[in-house]
C-alpha cells in the first residue's frame, strides 16, 4: 500500500493531503481531467517523494495526455511549464525527457529538441523511440559538414598555419567566431597567443566545444560564450577589442551563414582599427585583422538533368494527365526578385550528381571581397547590380549557375571549394527557372546580373545575346502558346525541336513585351522531382486501372443494384451524363505527404470519388485545374483535410455508411527511410478497405548490398587525431555520429561494390501475421575487402504486377546506408550474415563472418512478428 510508504510518520497531517490529493488524482485521471489529475499528482510527489516509483507511469500518462490538450489549446508556454514541473520531480526519465523533446522539435526548436533526444539516449542507450528521433534530427544537432571539415587534413593544416602566422606576427589577442568544435581558438592558443576568445550560438555545439577545450588541457584559457558574436560588447563580454577574428561562418554560397553582418559588427565593436598602410609603424598588436582576409567568387553556366528535374516541371503529360493547365511551376529556389520567400540557391555537389553536368560557359569571376576592408563591406549590399557577359562555350540546356569560391586566408594560403578540388564543401546552385527549356549554342553570350541584396549573393541569368540581339530568358515563350517540353530524361544535347522554339520565341521578341510578373507555383524540390518521375506515375495509373476494374467487375457479378454492367471508362473521359448520380462511386484516399496527383489520376478513371490530403490553397487550386482541363468532373475531386476537423485523425471512413475501395500511403521519405509509423497506418487503413479494397503499395521489399566507402566514413566520424591537428576531438563529436546516413545518390558514391544485391527485409502492408521486426540474412562477398557499410533501397510493389524502385535514373527517392560501427574486412567467397532491425521505421545492420556456407539472401531466422 501506497500509506506504508509515507513518511515521516511525525507528521499525520501531511500524510492525509497526500493520500486525499493522490485518490483525487486518480479520480480526476479516471474522469479524463487531465489537467488537474496533473496538479495533484505534483502536490503529491512534491510531498512525499518516496512515492516517485509508486506513481510515475500514472504521473507520465497524466503530464502526456494534458501536454497533448495544451497544445490543441495552443497554450505552448503552459506546456513547456508542466514539462519543466515534471523534470524537476523527474530529472533522468528519459521517456519525458524524449517527449519534451518531440514538442520541440513539432514547435520548431530543432536544437533544444535534438539535446533532449540526445540526453534521453545518454540515459537510456537502447531506447527506441529516442534513438529513432535522434537520428532523424542528428543533421540539425551536429551537422554532417563538421565531420567532412574536421577530417579534411588540408583545410586544417591551412587555417593552423594562417593562424600561427598571424598570432607569431603580433596578433595576441584572438576571437574565434561561429567557434563549432573550438578547433580554431585552439590553434590560436597553441600558436601563443594571450587571450582567446571564442562564441558559439548552438546550444549543442557550444557545450561540445567547452568539453573539447577542457579535454585538451585549455579549460580557463579559452572563453567561450554561448551567444551571437552580433551581441556581443566590449567591456561586458570581452575585455578589451582583439587583434584578430577568425572564422569560418561561410556556406557553399559564401554569404549564406552571415558573415558580412558578423564582421561588419566585428571591426565596428569587437575588433582594433586596421592596420594603417600610411602609418606602418603601428605594431600588429594594436591593429585588427580577419581570417581568412577575403575571398573570390566564381561561376560557370551549366547543364544538368539531375538539377532540372528538381527546380521545374519537364514533363508534358504525368500518368494520363495533361499538364498544360497547371501553371508554370518551379522550385523555391530564385533570385527573382519578384518573392522574397524564395531561397537564392540550393547546394550540390557537382562530383556526385547523377548523370553528371556538362559546362556551357567557362568559369568566370563573379565576386572579389576583402574582409579587412569594413567600408567595402558595408557597400556591398548597397552596390548597383552588375552585368557579366559570358561567352557559350557548350552546347546544351541552360539548367544553372554553378558558384563556388576561393577563400583566402592571407596573402599566401587560400582554399578553394571548386567542383574539381578534393574538398569537404559543396557547390552554390542557382537554377533557370524560365517556364522554358532553353538551349544555348557556341557563339551566344548569356548574360548574367550579379547583385547581394539582403546579404546573399545573387547570380541570375537575364538575357542571351545571339546575333547581335539580346534577348530576356523570362519572355522568350508565352505560356499560352504550346511548347516542346523534352521529358526529364531529355536528350543531352539540344534537339532541333528546341533549337526551333526558340528560334520561334526570338522571333515573338523583337515585337512582345513582358505582360508582367510570372503567376507560378511553388513546390518544394522534391515535389518537383517526383512530378518528372514518369514510371512512378505510369506505374500508379496501371495499378489503379487494375483495381477499379476488379472492383467494378465483382460489382457486376453481384447484381444490377451494385452497377452491374457497368463498362471501364476510358481514362481521361467524364460520366457520360454528369446530372445522372448513377452507380455508388469507388472512394480512393491519396494521404501522399505533400503535392501529389495520384487522387486526380483515381478520379480520372471514372464512377470515382478521389480524396486528396494536398492541404495548401495555392496547390489544391492547381489540382482544380488540371482537373478541368482533363475532363474530370468537379465532384469527382474533394479535398480530404477541408472535410476533417482533425489532422491526426486523417485515416477514417468516407462516410459512417461507406468503406474505402483503395487508400494510397506515402511509405519512403525522399531521403531513402521508410516513414515513421508507417506500419500503424497501415493496420488501421486496413481496417477501412471495402471488400476487395487495397493499400498502395502493397508491400515493400528492402534490397541491400555490401560495399567499401571511405566516402561514408569520413562524412559519418572523425576518424582519429590525425586530420583534427593533433587535438582530441574525434571522442566528443563521434558522440553525435548517426550510423544511417541519408540523400544518398548510390550511382554516383565513391564506393567498391563487395556483394551482389540481396533482398534484407519485407513490410507487407496488406497482411499482417507476414511481418517481423528482426531477419538474419547470409550474403556471399564477391571480392575482397572492407565492408564499411550497408546501403540500401526499396521496390514498391503496387500489386503483383507492378513495382518500381527507389534506384533508378528516374526516381525522386534517395538512397540511404547504415555506416557498420566497425569495418569487417571479407575476403572474396565469404558469406556475411546481416542482423536487419527494424524498430518502428528506424533500421540498424549489424555484419559478422558466417563460417558455414550458405546461399546468398537466405533467411536463417525470422523474429518479433509485428502486429
Amino acid at each position: 500500500s501506497f500509506r506504508a510508504k509515507l513518511v515521516p510518520r511525525e507528521d499525520p497531517a501531511r500524510n492525509e493531503l497526500v493520500s486525499r490529493s493522490l485518490e483525487s488524482a486518480q479520480q480526476c485521471l479516471f474522469n479524463q481531467d487531465y489537467g488537474t489529475a496533473f496538479v495533484h499528482y505534483l502536490l503529491v510527489l512534491n510531498l512525499a517523494p518516496v512515492l516517485k516509483d509508486f506513481a510515475s507511469e500514472s504521473f507520465r500518462f497524466t503530464l502526456f495526455k494534458w501536454a497533448d490538450e495544451l497544445d490543441s489549446l495552443g497554450r505552448i508556454q503552459d506546456l513547456f511549464d508542466c514539462y519543466e514541473q515534471a523534470l524537476e520531480l523527474f530529472p533522468t526519465d528519459e521517456v519525458i525527457i524524449n517527449s519534451m523533446g518531440e514538442h520541440l522539435f513539432r514547435m520548431g526548436f530543432r536544437d533544444e529538441a535534438a539535446g533532449h533526444f540526445h540526453k534521453a539516449l545518454k540515459l537510456k542507450p537502447d531506447y527506441p523511440e529516442a534513438k529513432e528521433n535522434f537520428y532523424r534530427v542528428a543533421n540539425w544537432l551536429v551537422e554532417r559538414w563538421h565531420f567532412l571539415m574536421l577530417n579534411d587534413r588540408r583545410r586544417n593544416h591551412k587555417y593552423q598555419q594562417a593562424i600561427q602566422k598571424a598570432v607569431e606576427g603580433g596578433c595576441n589577442t584572438v576571437l574565434d567566431i561561429g567557434t563549432g568544435t573550438g578547433i580554431l581558438g585552439m590553434c590560436a592558443k597553441k600558436a601563443g597567443a594571450a587571450e582567446v576568445y571564442a562564441c558559439e550560438l548552438s546550444k549543442t555545439m557550444y557545450e561540445l566545444a567547452c568539453e573539447v577545450v577542457t579535454a585538451n588541457g585549455m579549460n580557463g584559457r579559452i572563453k567561450i560564450l554561448h551567444m551571437k558574436s552580433l551581441e556581443m560588447e566590449v567591456p561586458k563580454d570581452i575585455p578589451k577589442r582583439v587583434s584578430l577574428v577568425v572564422t569560418e561562418t561561410v556556406d557553399a554560397g559564401l554569404f549564406g551563414e552571415g558573415i558580412i553582418e558578423s564582421l561588419i559588427h566585428a571591426w565596428n565593436h569587437l575588433l582594433l582599427p586596421p592596420q594603417n598602410t600610411q602609418d606602418p609603424s603601428r605594431p600588429p598588436s594594436q591593429a585588427g585583422r580577419v581570417i581568412p582576409a577575403g575571398a573570390t567568387v566564381f561561376g560557370m553556366a551549366v547543364q544538368c538533368l539531375e538539377i532540372r528535374r528538381h527546380h521545374r516541371l519537364c514533363v508534358s503529360e504525368i500518368g494520363g494527365l495533361a499538364t498544360a493547365a497547371a501553371g508554370e511551376l518551379h522550385s523555391p529556389v530564385s533570385c527573382s526578385s519578384e518573392d522574397d520567400s524564395t531561397e537564392p540557391y540550393t547546394t550540390e555537389r557537382l562530383s556526385r550528381l547523377p548523370g553528371g553536368y556538362t559546362p556551357l560557359t567557362e568559369p568566370f569571376n563573379a565576386l572579389d571581397i576583402d574582409f579587412n576592408n569594413v567600408q567595402e563591406l558595408e557597400g556591398l549590399c548597397s552596390r548597383e547590380v552588375s552585368r557579366v557577359r559570358l561567352p557559350v562555350t557548350g552546347e546544351g540546356l541552360l539548367d544553372a549557375l554553378a558558384v563556388w569560391f576561393q577563400l583566402h586566408l592571407d596573402q599566401q594560403s587560400s582554399l578553394s571549394t571548386g567542383p574539381k578540388e578534393d574538398t569537404c564543401w559543396e557547390q552554390a546552385i542557382y537554377p533557370v527557372q524560365t517556364p522554358h527549356n532553353f538551349p544555348l549554342r557556341p557563339g551566344d553570350e548569356l548574360i548574367v546580373e550579379i547583385s547581394c541584396r539582403d546579404a546573399y549573393l545573387r547570380l541570375c541569368s537575364v538575357a542571351v545575346a545571339r546575333d547581335g540581339r539580346e534577348f530576356r530568358l523570362d519572355d522568350c515563350l508565352d505560356p499560352d502558346k504550346p511548347r516542346n517540353n523534352p521529358g526529364p530524361s531529355g536528350n543531352p544535347n539540344p534537339s532541333l525541336n528546341a533549337e526551333a522554339e526558340l528560334c520561334s520565341a526570338l522571333a515573338c521578341l523583337g515585337t512582345e513585351q513582358s505582360s508582367g510578373p510570372r503567376d507560378y507555383t511553388m513546390l518544394e524540390c522534391a515535389e518537383m522531382a517526383l512530378l518528372n518521375n514518369q514510371p512512378y506515375h505510369d506505374s500508379f495509373r496501371r495499378a489503379l486501372a487494375k483495381l477499379i476494374t476488379n472492383l467494378k467487375d465483382a460489382r457486376s457479378v453481384q447484381g444490377p443494384s451494385q452497377g452491374q454492367g457497368l463498362e471501364v471508362m476510358p481514362l481521361t473521359d467524364p460520366p457520360s451524363d454528369p446530372m445522372d448520380p448513377g452507380p455508388d462511386p469507388f472512394y480512393v484516399l491519396d494521404v501522399s505527404e505533400g503535392f501529389s496527383v495520384l487522387s486526380l489520376m483515381a478520379a480520372s478513371q471514372g464512377q470515382v470519388k478521389a480524396y486528396s490530403s494536398v492541404e495548401k490553397t495555392q496547390h489544391q487550386a492547381v489540382l482544380r485545374r488540371l482537373a478541368r482541363a482533363n475532363g474530370v468532373p468537379e465532384e469527382a475531386l474533394e479535398f480530404w483535410l477541408n472535410q476533417v476537423e482533425d489532422e491526426q485523425a486523417v485515416l477514417q471512413r468516407p462516410s459512417r455508411e461507406k468503406l474505402w475501395s483503395a487508400i494510397i500511403l506515402d511509405c519512403v521519405e525522399t531521403c531513402g527511410l521508410v516513414r515513421q509509423k508507417l506500419m500503424e497506418k497501415a493496420t488501421l487503413a486496413r481496417c477501412l478497405l471495402e471488400d476487395g479494397g487495397q493499400i498502395f503499395p502493397e508491400r515493400i521489399v528492402l534490397y541491400g548490398m555490401l560495399v567499401e566507402s571511405d566516402t561514408l566514413l569520413l562524412e559519418s566520424a572523425v576518424q582519429g587525431q590525425e586530420p583534427t591537428l593533433g587535438f582530441n576531438i574525434a571522442p566528443f563529436i563521434n558522440q553525435f555520429t548517426v550510423p544511417v546516413h541519408v540523400f544518398l545518390d548510390l550511382s554516383t558514391l565513391q564506393c567498391r561494390h563487395l556483394s551482389d544485391s540481396v533482398e534484407l527485409f519485407i513490410l507487407d502492408l496488406m497482411n499482417t501475421n507476414a511481418n517481423y521486426t528482426n531477419r538474419d540474412v547470409k550474403v556471399q562477398a564477391s571480392a575482397s575487402g572492407r565492408v564499411t557499410a550497408v546501403p540500401f533501397w526499396y521496390q514498391i510493389h503496387l500489386n503483383e504486377e507492378i513495382s518500381l524502385s527507389t534506384f533508378n535514373q528516374d526516381s525522386h527517392w534517395k538512397q540511404a546506408a547504415v555506416v557498420l560501427h566497425q569495418p569487417l574486412a571479407v575476403r572474396e567467397g565469404d558469406w556475411v550474415r546481416l542482423a536487419v532491425t527494424l524498430q518502428k521505421s528506424s533500421i540498424s545492420i549489424s555484419a559478422s563472418i558466417e563460417e558455414e556456407a550458405g546461399e546468398t539472401g537466405t533467411v536463417d531466422s525470422v523474429k518479433s512478428p509485428i502486429r
